[in-house]
């Protein structure tokens, strides 16, 4: 009796359903990653021995203003902080609306020019509440 030899299968890995589930979770990882752009700006408060602590309004424009006279609104950096360019930034964070709370949070080291800009561009658009941050300075003149 004679036997017909079988020849042996070839022994491999199937890769493509190994692609197709990391593939998937690719596309998984890509569509739930936030991206984030930090653009905040360094600020040191100036201090102030004397001010009340004021209740944190739900809807508030905070303009930062950092020691290089950078000006960033609702922590968007302005290229350019000129006052129409502050203006536009304003009315587009404010909707219009004149009657939200405006925070100006400078550094103790920013340039008064660039307060004072801050300060023209919010009244020249009708703003009237207006709150300059300030650290609370210790009993023994260290913040």
């Amino acid at each position: 009796m004679q036997f017909r030899r079988q020849r042996p299968e070839e022994v491999g890995v199937n890769l493509t359903p190994l692609i197709d589930v990391v593939f998937l979770l690719l596309i998984f990882f890509m569509v739930t990653t936030t991206f984030t752009r930090e653009t905040q700006l360094k600020v040191d408060l100036p201090q102030a021995a004397s001010g009340e602590p004021v209740e944190q309004d739900l809807q508030v424009i905070e303009l930062t203003i950092s020691a290089a006279g950078e000006v960033a609104v609702n922590e968007q950096v302005l290229a350019n902080p000129s006052l129409d360019n502050l203006k536009r930034a304003l009315q587009r964070e404010s909707a219009g609306n004149t009657e939200l709370p405006l925070v100006i949070t400078a550094d103790g080291q920013a340039p008064h020019q660039a307060v004072v800009t801050a300060m023209d561009a919010a009244g020249q658009l009708g703003f009237s509440r207006l709150r300059l941050t300030t650290s609370e300075m210790q009993s023994d003149g260290q913040p």
